[in-house]
């Protein structure tokens, strides 16, 4: 098992979960975070530290989330591991609050 970031980080990118991390698992694109399944120690520390509720572990993923399971995967393969926070986007407390925003992911 490992934890998956899903849709509710896209265009929000708090990265206080990355501070916690032990393991380095977290990688960064432009819009969004993932967490690198090979790395994640199934720890759970980031879980309560997002405050957008982004994060699961792996068998409690939301149906509707599913997708994002092997797209942290795809990810982490190409993007740089993140291990210090970093400011949140500009308009990430705008954005923290709307649904449905797969669209508005940048690779």
């Amino acid at each position: 098992m490992t934890f998956v970031v899903t849709e509710a980080c896209i265009r929000c990118k708090y990265t206080d979960c990355v501070d916690v991390c032990p393991v380095d698992a977290f990688c960064e694109g432009p819009n969004f975070l993932v967490i690198n399944p090979d790395e994640c120690i199934d720890c759970a520390v980031c879980v309560p530290e997002c405050p957008v509720a982004a994060i699961y572990a792996e068998e409690d993923v939301p149906k509707d989330q599913r997708d994002f399971i092997p797209l942290n995967a795809e990810l982490a393969r190409t993007w740089k591991p993140i291990t210090r926070t970093q400011p949140a986007l500009p308009d990430a407390d705008a954005w923290s609050k709307v649904q449905d925003k797969r669209d508005r992911l940048e690779r």
